[in-house]
């Protein structure tokens, strides 16, 4: 299995479509903070319109999709001219439509979330640019526009197994989003999971293939056939974390999901994530989630 592909099948993620924007003038839609463990995301479709942050305002066009994984309280502007206008929601069949009132719509926008444990979810989102803005741009937007329209069909249609395609739609979503290299760093920020350097990918593949391994950085420079110096430099640039915490933060990922998967002892997972000490385990797991481990798996099961 490939790297993202296996993140996000650790992460456990429910993604799914909120509404769907129809917006024309001069237009906005206040969108306020999420809750803890929600990550909202938009996909521009047509138009364009600028998504604005308490510190940033990004201008999307179509093909672009912005994701928030921290929840952060946002608004969506429309870049037309005229009076600004009541934004309404229509009752959908599976979501809401919001349209601008008394005008012909300019913009057509994909409003979704993730929602995601405070597990192996959380992990993964706390590693990711917030925002993170990925643009597929118009030559490379026909994959995107066919998933959108899957989306739209199957959220509308709210037919039997509705809920579990447009999750899975949702997650291709995503999947594409990780991959991508385009508009891979924003603000300093670094998409590792885009990571586009072969050696470095080789080593991040190892890692979430087995993570109990006794990793060192000498192993891992070995097989990116690079000085340790260089190893320690290139990651540390193309991820944005330090080896060790890369090291630790998949660890606890795959941890998360032995506790949740399974009723194996807390110190045979320990040992499968490549930790001798229960006790060494138990405080990483607890700095990484703010939970220990057999709290994480009471809870986990009680959800």
């Amino acid at each position: 299995m490939d790297s993202i592909s296996h993140l996000i099948r650790l992460a456990r993620l429910r993604g799914g479509i909120d509404k769907r924007c129809l917006l024309a003038g001069n237009s906005t839609l206040d969108n306020p903070v999420r809750p803890a463990g929600e990550a909202p995301f938009h996909l521009l479709l047509e138009g364009g319109c600028t998504l604005e942050l308490a510190d940033r305002s990004i201008d999307l066009r179509p093909g672009d999709v912005v994701l928030l994984p921290r929840g952060a309280a946002h608004r969506v502007r429309t870049l037309g001219v005229g009076r600004p206008g009541p934004v309404v929601e229509d009752a959908g069949v599976a979501f809401p439509t919001a349209r601008s009132q008394g005008a012909e719509s300019e913009i057509d926008l994909f409003c979704g979330h993730y929602a995601f444990g405070p597990g192996a979810g959380g992990l993964l989102f706390e590693t990711l640019p917030d925002p993170l803005h990925v643009s597929f741009g118009a030559e490379s937007s026909e994959p995107v526009r066919m998933l959108s329209a899957l989306m739209r069909s199957e959220a509308q249609n709210d037919g039997p197994g509705t809920e579990a395609i447009v999750i899975s739609l949702c997650d291709a979503l995503l999947a594409m989003v990780l991959r991508s290299t385009s508009n891979r760093r924003l603000a300093g920020d670094t998409l590792w999971t885009a990571v586009d350097d072969e050696r470095l990918r080789t080593v991040i593949d190892a890692v979430l293939r087995d993570p109990g391994h006794d990793w060192t950085i000498a192993g891992f420079a070995r097989l990116a056939s690079m000085s340790r110096a260089t190893f320690i430099r290139h990651f540390t640039r193309a991820t944005g974390m330090t080896v060790g915490d890369f090291l630790t933060r998949i660890r606890m990922m795959t941890a998360a999901e032995l506790l949740t998967g399974g009723d194996r002892p807390v110190a045979a997972v320990a040992a499968e994530v490549g930790y001798r000490s229960e006790s060494a385990f138990g405080r990483a797991f607890r700095t990484a989630t703010a939970t220990t481990p057999a709290r994480f798996r009471r809870n986990a099961a009680r959800s």
